[in-house]
């Protein structure tokens, strides 16, 4: 059953257009305007206060995701940019104006610290980083930020004389045979590199933007300050580069000995980068589903097993929850790339999406973006949008990089026995990558917001010594070029910047959570549950010990945690 939950607030009308600025103003200069005179009223503030934002926050995602379902058509783009340019500005201005009340409260003390310390930190951290000046210059960023998605979402190429959306090549990277997967990765890098002035030239504006919005808040530069808009409470920029570090010692050797098998099994001197998801037993490409349907079937047999609770809540999002949708699974032209998982906020139902093509990886994306839906949900029932919404990034992705691996006892839903260990190992090998990737992306974000003013030729070199530093051991003769903007496909780095350290933090968490799953399934999925419950009402280290995990990326912890997996993977035939 999902967790029930009753409105914090009748403070907002049912009926609320809240894409209107125009119907917001008057309630938000309400709350800002009212007289309180005990810490009773500045609780009753702060539950009004967040029944009004979650109404926000629902249309704002609701207009995001017809924007990235239908990317094509011009009225969901000038809904989102409508909602973007005229709604987001002066809400920021009067969430500022209500944090600034909260956190100036003499009544703010008298609240129970247990329950609010963790709010009360953040609103105060929001204040201090405030700037009105900033408001038009993230309103600016939003604007580049959809028109990257667009660029990207548009995208499609004609492969043997049919027109296909990229995600919808990743299939031919499975072919055993050679030349096909070379056609295909080519026709793709190309398709991408042609849009490369487009996309350096949104990039460059929105350093430049990022820069200006750093200076405004008095920081010397803009990691700096998203390392404190981003609530890095438990962490320093330095432990960023020690996870680096880490990974460099022990995940890139791993890695590039991983490739060195996989080249010496396919027969060949060196891999090629069309040479990393084909099998090397040159059995045809894994087929776990044919239609949307069907994964989602198969996915709820998974979960059943997994765990009757989890079952039964992708089962709900599988027909809908209060006559909302909750997936949109497959790929098709004009619909953007990626995946995600976002929840609207005031009905609190998560929604799904993704690209599917029938290829392992789509497996893997949907128990991910799954494990996020379930953390939405588990924690549904807490009245404050804060501890929903604002959960610390680093405890997200456990919930959905966990999903990922203890689905590895279950995959003989989508496959026979033999292939479900095609799958596991497929999985297994490719966390090396996920992990040096994860540094790579961190140290180039690193780089680039601690070096102000640089050059498109500089930046180039920065992320091909990056590529040297943590990079798979592949040969790009020829096509260097590709190698060196492969980066223009992270979306995190053009729409959320700075967010990726997480991932690796995260998978750390994950592989522990897969330990503890292999050792008592029972528990470990128990304190999954428990720690995913507490939303983001608890500091990030006591999130991470309520799922019975260990805060630490430190070199030592990679190189520990990566023993076992090379334990786990050594059991796993290929």
């Amino acid at each position: 059953m999902l967790a029930p939950f009753t409105p914090a607030s009748d403070y907002v009308p049912s009926n609320l257009d809240a894409s209107v600025w125009g119907n917001l103003e008057p309630l938000y200069t309400g709350l800002a305007s009212r007289h309180l005179k005990c810490g009773n009223c500045l609780e009753r503030l702060i539950l009004d206060r967040s029944e009004l934002d979650a109404a926000v926050s629902e249309v704002g995602s609701t207009l995001y995701i017809n924007m990235t379902c239908f990317s094509s058509e011009q009225k969901h783009k000038d809904a989102y940019l409508a909602f973007v340019e005229h709604v987001e500005p002066p809400l920021k201005q009067a969430s500022f104006e209500l944090d600034k009340k909260i956190a100036s409260s003499p009544f703010a003390e008298q609240l129970d610290a247990g329950r609010f310390g963790i709010y009360l930190r953040d609103v105060k951290n929001a204040v201090a980083l405030f700037r009105p000046e900033n408001i038009p210059l993230e309103t600016e960023l939003s604007k580049l930020g959809q028109e990257y998605q667009s660029i990207v979402g548009a995208m499609t190429v004609v492969f043997r004389g049919e027109e296909k959306p990229l995600p919808r090549m990743a299939a031919y990277q499975e072919s055993t045979d050679r030349g096909t997967r070379e056609q295909a990765w080519r026709v793709v890098a190309e398709r991408r590199y042609a849009e490369r002035e487009k996309l350096e030239a949104i990039f460059d504006q929105m350093l430049a933007l990022r820069h200006r919005v750093a200076k405004n808040a008095g920081f010397a530069n803009y990691r700096d300050y998203m390392h404190k808009a981003k609530r890095r409470f438990d962490y320093t920029p330095e432990d960023c580069h020690s996870y680096a570090r880490g990974c460099e010692q022990t995940i890139v050797p791993a890695l590039r000995g991983l490739d060195a098998q996989r080249a010496s099994s396919l027969g060949v001197g060196k891999l090629r980068p069309w040479d990393l998801a084909v099998d090397v037993k040159g059995r045809a490409p894994l087929k776990p589903f044919d239609t949307a349907e069907e994964m989602v079937a198969k996915t709820r047999r998974l979960f059943d097993r997994m765990d009757p609770a989890l079952g039964e809540m992708f089962a709900m999002l599988s027909r809908g929850v209060d006559a909302l949708n909750c997936f949109d699974l497959e790929s098709r032209k004009g619909k953007a790339p990626g995946g995600y998982q976002v929840m609207r906020d005031r009905a609190r139902v998560p929604f799904i999406f993704m690209n599917a093509a029938g290829v392992q990886r789509d497996v893997e994306t949907m128990v991910h973006e799954a494990g996020h839906a379930f953390h939405s949900l588990l924690c549904r029932g807490e009245p404050l949008l804060a501890y929903r919404s604002e959960i610390p990034l680093e405890f997200c992705e456990v919930a959905s990089m966990s999903m990922e691996l203890t689905a590895h006892a279950y995959l003989d839903e989508f496959y026979s026995p033999a292939d479900a260990d095609r799958a596991r190992r497929k999985h297994i090998e490719s966390l090396a990558n996920t992990l040096a990737w994860v540094a790579t992306i961190d140290q180039f974000q690193q780089w680039l917001y601690t070096n102000p003013g640089h050059t498109q030729v500089q930046r180039q070199g920065e992320w091909n010594k990056l590529m040297d530093r943590f990079g798979s051991d592949c040969d790009w003769s020829g096509i260097e070029h590709i190698r060196s903007t492969l980066w223009h496909r992270q979306s995190h780095l053009f729409t959320s910047p700075f967010y990726y350290i997480e991932y690796g933090i995260a998978q750390l968490g994950a592989l522990q959570l897969w330990g503890n799953y292999r050792r008592d399934a029972a528990k470990a999925i128990g304190e999954y549950k428990a720690g995913l419950s507490l939303g983001g009402s608890r500091p990030l280290k006591e999130l991470f010990t309520a799922a019975g995990l260990s805060f630490d990326f430190s070199p030592a912890r990679i190189k520990a945690t990566w023993g076992e997996v090379e334990a786990a993977l050594a059991k796993v035939p290929e």
